[in-house]
């Protein structure tokens, strides 16, 4: 079987501030911006990988979210509990010295785990944990 991972979702509350974080801060390259009925959803990815993306979207476009799943969302986001992904980087301590002087809200600075990764943990604007991994 030959699968891969082709795009991953996170919401996000503020598109311009989303924007900002992944292209900016991270360093993504945005890949597409789509506008419609007054929401965006955003695709960005890491340079030279153009086959592994993240759709930022607005959390509950969805039709079928219900108002309470709807308030349920927001409460997540805002306690940072809703979406996550883990990254990876050839050297930690660098990225974390760039995020961290990029405003990111770091939840956690690199400190070597006691399951065998070095990693570090940030929130994006929307919530969202972002924990990073040193590649060995």
């Amino acid at each position: 079987m030959d699968i891969s991972i082709h795009a991953s979702f996170l919401p996000h509350d503020d598109p311009d501030a989303a924007l900002a974080f992944y292209r900016d801060t991270l360093g993504f390259e945005v890949r597409n911006d789509v506008g419609y009925d007054g929401m965006r959803w955003i695709t960005v990815g890491p340079p030279g990988q153009p086959g592994t993306s993240i759709v930022l979207h607005p959390p509950a476009a969805d039709p079928g979210v219900t108002e309470d799943e709807r308030r349920t969302i927001t409460e997540m986001m805002a306690k940072g509990t809703y979406g996550g992904i883990l990254l990876a980087t050839k050297d930690l301590d660098a990225t974390f010295a760039r995020l961290q002087s990029g405003d990111a809200e770091v939840v956690q600075e690199p400190v070597d785990q006691p399951y065998g990764v070095r990693d570090c943990a940030f929130r994006d604007p929307a919530g969202n944990m972002i924990r990073i991994q040193q590649l060995r």
